[in-house]
């Protein structure tokens, strides 16, 4: 993505996992604001960690200070083992934020981000990392909530989590979106006309992100 991209490889319940790290785009002198980790679409249909959504939001979060991380779940890549349904994805984006940011509670703040199939294997992500109080920022795009059971996100951190959705979005429709956000009372953000993928409107995506990414937003 730019000359300050790493290539990974980390240990995952299945073996090895594929990933990079972005490092944030800093002032001098300054720190990174936290480490943000980013989950790809659908391993079955083509979603790997080089998806243009999924590299959209490592950009907004470089932007913003992050380092940025994103994985090839398990089956994708140079990731081992084989799909499962989001049950062994979870243990892999766990594994991947204790090796990325390591220290539980007293570890650097986190940012968790996914798209699609990501965004649902995060949303069980937040639930589980939530109590240790260093997540800083949640982004869901795209969440696969006509597929798969996403987790609620936690009331203290509503304010905290983006959700976007594309209005004609043909691959998760926003009516099964927001039937998931409405017994949580959580703020959906529509993209007019916008699709699954958010063809021609990935500027307008990142500027979402950035938005929120900002300090106090």
């Amino acid at each position: 993505m730019n000359a300050q991209t790493e290539r990974l490889t980390l240990s995952g319940p299945a073996g090895a996992i594929e990933a990079v790290r972005d490092a944030a785009a800093l002032a001098e002198g300054a720190a990174p604001r936290g480490v943000a980790v980013i989950a790809h679409p659908h391993p079955l249909f083509g979603g790997t960690m080089d998806n243009k959504v999924v590299q959209t939001l490592a950009r907004a979060f470089v932007q913003c200070g992050w380092t940025a991380v994103r994985f090839n779940f398990r089956g994708v890549g140079g990731t081992a083992g084989t799909h499962d349904e989001g049950r062994g994805e979870l243990r892999d984006l766990l594994a991947v934020v204790d090796q990325v940011a390591p220290g539980g509670a007293a570890g650097p703040r986190i940012a968790l981000a996914g798209f699609s199939f990501g965004a649902f294997v995060t949303s069980h992500a937040l639930a589980a990392l939530w109590p240790q109080g260093r997540v800083e920022r949640a982004v869901l795009v795209g969440t696969a909530a006509s597929r798969f059971t996403v987790a609620p996100v936690p009331a203290e951190a509503h304010l905290r989590t983006l959700v976007i959705h594309g209005e004609q979005d043909d691959t998760v429709p926003l009516a099964a979106v927001m039937d998931w956000a409405r017994p949580q009372i959580l703020p959906v953000t529509v993209i007019p006309a916008g699709g699954h993928f958010f063809h021609g409107q990935l500027p307008l995506l990142k500027n979402l992100v950035v938005r929120h990414l900002q300090p106090g937003g």
